[in-house]
């Protein structure tokens, strides 16, 4: 079984309140963290019908601030799948109130499918359509390797 990118694809904002904040005025960098793993964990969720665990979470740098009254908001989606495991991308947005959108993070988190053992399950395949879909699928190869390496490598 296969199913499509947008059959899991997930979108939730937030409205930035003073406990989010760090303490220069920010958002807090941790709960940022916590709102990825939230919502790649749904999408993962989606695509295998099954209860999943957080594997690794690959990238994590921050190009925008929010502050109190921003709205943020957290896009996911499937960009890659292997047996057992899928790569969710979550990207970060903080939204002005006219609607423009800067990212604040991208972020690609590595979630395993499991079953009431917590034993890895395999997962369904990835209709890859678009042009975009197809190129986040190759780099999800590249990331894939990479990662096997640097478990190899016991970074």
């Amino acid at each position: 079984m296969k199913k499509r990118v947008e059959d899991s694809q997930t979108e939730q904002t937030y409205l930035m309140r003073p406990i989010y904040l760090n303490e220069y005025g920010n958002l807090f960098g941790g709960q940022l963290m916590e709102w990825i793993d939230e919502i790649a964990s749904i999408v993962a969720m989606r695509h295998s019908e099954a209860d999943i665990t957080t594997a690794c979470i690959d990238n994590l740098n921050f190009k925008e601030g929010a502050t109190v009254n921003d709205v943020i908001v957290l896009r996911g989606k499937i960009t890659y799948v292997g047996r057992t495991s899928m790569e969710v991308r979550v990207d970060t947005y903080v939204e002005s109130r006219h609607g423009i959108r800067k990212v604040i993070n991208r972020a690609y988190v590595v979630m395993v499918a499991v079953d009431e053992h917590h034993h890895p399950i395999p997962v369904p395949g990835l209709v890859v359509e678009s042009e975009s879909e197809k190129a986040e699928w190759e780099g999800g190869e590249k990331r894939y390797a990479l990662r096997k390496e640097r478990r190899r490598e016991g970074y």
